[in-house]
């Protein structure tokens, strides 16, 4: 099993400034690389006998001509700008298996950060060891034991993470399973709704910091491009961003777990974000739930102990459909939160009573014949919903392992 974590570095001033350095060649070394793809690919297709660009004619042709052409790029490690060009080889792999879309040039500021293979770095204790810089201090241990494949240094903000890849040997936890299956009803006021009846209120950042964040940009719209103004206030604005989105991952990585621990079962639905951060009036709510990060992480950690995630299908009539009776209702508005049957009279609150027809939904196609035809999907299947395709791995960037005892 694979699994990374991301710690926070505390590097002196010789340290960060290598670290921009390193970050700035991956950047150089990835945009070189797509624009030579991208010509001699044209070439390629309009003469079948030349070679077809790969990432690893691209890292000899770039071995070949670096000291001559770019010798700066000998001030830093050899895994920097290799590194990013295998990364562009995965990206276009992606891109024609149709798991992403077409690669995107890297961009200073967004895209500071660089990768180091296993004989590059060294892990002791509280310190990660790295030829010519020597030790740079982690803000806490490896939790994770294992063969150490890849270490990615990035920037968040002001501030320096090293994500440590480990391949770890464990086999599954096993989850709890007194509360067996759950079902849980994503929304807005709430992030999620039990099938019990209980809510849990979502990641949302104090209002202070949102009021702070809105000055904060103002205050740099206002700041003429280029001026030293301007970039003392840009990390200023960087670090509340970075302050709120760690807010966020935060509290889904306690809901998730705590989830996973207790219930060996879980079924969601399978919702559009995409199309539903286009409502203006709910787009920052939505944003600060997370839908999308909250299914990516119960999936991983329910893979991880052994549970159960089913997506029902998208358009599963689960707010509209009576529990009791199974009478359909033809139109709810958004705004009604509490109905009653019109068949049999029973009374349902909106988001308990989609939860509980989402459970439902869950332990039927579980247990059905048909269900991988039913439009669900458990976790580690392939897909979700209408015959989605999977998508591209994500590199892991969790916060934390937790461990319960067998």
């Amino acid at each position: 099993m694979i699994i990374a974590h991301k710690i926070a570095l505390d590097p002196n001033n010789v340290q960060a400034t290598s670290f921009a350095k390193a970050a700035g060649t991956a950047r150089f070394a990835y945009n070189w690389a797509l624009a030579e793809w991208q010509r001699q690919y044209e070439a390629w297709k309009a003469d079948n006998s030349l070679p077809k660009p790969s990432q690893q004619s691209l890292r000899r042709q770039l071995n070949a001509i670096k000291r001559e052409r770019f010798p700066w790029m000998l001030e830093v490690t050899k895994c920097a700008p290799q590194m990013a060009i295998i990364q562009l080889g995965d990206a276009f792999e992606n891109f024609f298996a149709g798991r992403a879309s077409y690669p995107q040039a890297r961009k200073k500021g967004r895209d500071d950060r660089f990768t180091l293979t296993n004989d590059q770095f060294s892990i002791d204790g509280c310190r990660i060891r790295i030829p010519h810089l020597g030790r740079v201090r982690m803000r806490e241990s490896l939790r994770c034991t294992g063969n150490i494949l890849v270490a990615t240094i990035s920037r968040v903000a002001d501030r320096r993470c090293g994500s440590i890849t480990v391949d770890t040997q464990d086999t599954p936890q096993r989850c709890a399973e007194h509360q067996g299956a759950v079902g849980v009803d994503l929304g807005v006021s709430a992030l999620a709704t039990r099938s019990t009846g209980d809510p849990i209120t979502g990641p949302q950042p104090p209002k202070a910091l949102r009021d702070r964040l809105r000055r904060l940009a103002r205050r740099l719209s206002r700041k003429q491009q280029g001026s030293c103004n301007r970039a003392k206030a840009n990390p200023k604005l960087a670090r509340l961003h970075a302050r709120i989105a760690t807010i966020r991952q935060d509290a889904l990585q306690k809901l998730t777990s705590d989830r996973t621990r207790r219930c060996h079962t879980i079924v969601i639905e399978d919702l559009n974000v995409r199309g539903m951060v286009k409502n203006r009036r709910l787009a920052r709510s939505i944003a600060d739930m997370g839908f999308y990060e909250f299914r990516r992480q119960l999936e991983s950690k329910a893979e991880r102990r052994g549970g159960h995630i089913v997506v029902a299908a998208r358009f599963f009539a689960r707010s509209t459909t009576c529990s009791d009776c199974g009478h359909v209702l033809d139109m709810l508005p958004l705004s009604v939160r509490k109905w009653t049957c019109p068949a049999c009279g029973a009374a349902h609150d909106r988001d308990v009573h989609a939860a509980k027809n989402l459970l439902a939904y869950g332990l039927a196609a579980l247990s059905g014949p048909t269900a991988s035809s039913a439009g669900c999907k458990a976790c580690g299947e392939e897909g979700s919903g209408f015959g989605c395709k999977s998508k591209a791995k994500p590199a892991s960037v969790k916060q934390e392992v937790s461990f319960v005892p067998v």
